[in-house]
């Protein structure tokens, strides 16, 4: 209630919202890469800081994705339904679980809006086969963009109430 009441603008809360949560998924995903190196033997091939930063920008991307849903869905219920819509398909069609190539067209379409897809490709290019991250631009924009303008549509959307 006090946060609402408080003089800011709308990116600045949400900003303010998800920044903890940045913190946490860099946390989350250094464990698992730790546990995949010294359990199941997975070679980091590429440059740690490069993994990094899609890391980061994944997290972003993720959590704007988060900031949207909550300005549309009108209770909290919904929101965990929606996000529950919304995070199957990314699993399911970022390649992480079948391979994207394999996939039907229709498919593809849908899975290069989904920031998990773009991910996938950047840990597989830094971590497998120490692409430089440079190489693949395309996801790193497509991650910053969905960002911003993520960012944007939520502050747009955002209304300060109690529900």
């Amino acid at each position: 209630e006090m946060l609402i009441t408080t003089p800011v603008r709308p990116i600045e809360l949400m900003l303010g919202k998800i920044i903890p949560y940045v913190f946490v998924g860099a946390v989350q995903v250094s464990i698992i890469l730790a546990l995949g190196h010294l359990v199941f033997g997975v070679p980091v091939n590429g440059s740690r800081w490069q993994l990094a930063a899609a890391t980061l920008l994944f997290i972003c991307a993720s959590l704007t994705l988060g900031l949207v849903i909550s300005t549309i869905a009108r209770s909290q219920l919904q929101s965990m339904q929606m996000t529950i819509f919304v995070l199957l398909p990314s699993i399911l069609l970022s390649g992480f679980m079948f391979p994207y190539d394999a996939m039907p067209l229709a498919a593809q379409y849908i899975a290069e809006v989904l920031p998990a897809t773009h991910f996938m490709r950047l840990v597989r290019g830094v971590v497998l086969r120490d692409v430089e991250i440079l190489h693949m631009s395309g996801d790193l924009l497509w991650l910053a963009l969905f960002t911003v303008g993520g960012l944007i549509v939520a502050s747009l959307r955002f209304k300060k109430r109690l529900d």
